[in-house]
């Protein structure tokens, strides 16, 4: 199986002067329970090379033993280096698509056309994506094949006010994702602040947090080698 993982370029946080980027966990979680399925794993950003990781996902009190892994894995860490250029990959070329988190997709992959086809054709093609945290924003401008909105009647989950408010970002970003999922006629709901929870709907699962992206793997991988069965 080859999983297709998309990380944000996108660095910084509106106008603060603040960086951000993506979410450490939301990749780290992931990556290890693909390549403990026996997964091709493939990392791609809109600008390729070396996606900016979000500084504050880094800091001791977001760490998990995941994240130290990765940070010392060398194989790992040569692959983040050199991300391949997003619009250079095909859809076809993948069993599955993953989205990892962090508030920088917000700004760069939800107004990303080839992201939106890319998500479009995957799940036309009956292979499932997974978003978890805030890249359930990615989905904003996906349509069906009648044009209507992707996650409209779908069950989602992704990062909710009160989790956005808590970091303090409410006005930064350019929308909330919960309100925005809501927006597009999806079925959102949502767990305890910070807890893991995640939703599938069909091909689609939708994580609400960092600590829903290893859940959300697992969902995906349990999900694919179903299908593949």
């Amino acid at each position: 199986m080859k999983v297709l993982v998309v990380l944000t370029s996108h660095d910084e946080l509106g106008d603060t002067g603040r960086k951000t980027g993506f979410w450490l966990e939301e990749l780290a979680a992931p990556y290890y329970r693909f390549q403990e399925a026996g997964w091709e794993i493939v990392l791609a950003s809109p600008k390729g090379g070396r996606p900016p990781l979000d500084p504050k996902s880094n800091e001791p009190d977001f760490q998990t033993d995941l994240t130290r892994r990765f940070e010392s894995d060398a194989e790992a860490t040569a692959a983040l280096a050199d991300t391949v250029r997003f619009d250079a990959v095909s859809a076809e070329d993948f069993d599955t698509v993953f989205y990892p988190g962090g508030h920088g997709p917000l700004w760069d992959l939800a107004e990303d056309a080839h992201s939106a086809r890319l998500i479009e054709t995957t799940l036309r093609a009956g292979k499932p994506v997974a978003v978890v945290c805030h890249a359930p924003g990615v989905l904003r401008h996906t349509v069906n094949e009648d044009g209507t909105p992707l996650v409209q009647g779908k069950k989602v989950t992704g990062f909710t006010n009160s989790e956005e408010e808590g970091v303090g970002l409410t006005e930064v970003v350019p929308f909330l994702v919960e309100d925005e999922l809501k927006r597009l006629g999806g079925i959102y709901s949502k767990g305890d602040d910070w807890a893991p929870y995640v939703v599938r709907d069909g091909l689609l699962i939708t994580g609400q947090n960092p600590a829903s992206s290893g859940p959300a793997a697992d969902a995906l991988v349990e999900l694919v080698e179903k299908a593949g069965a």
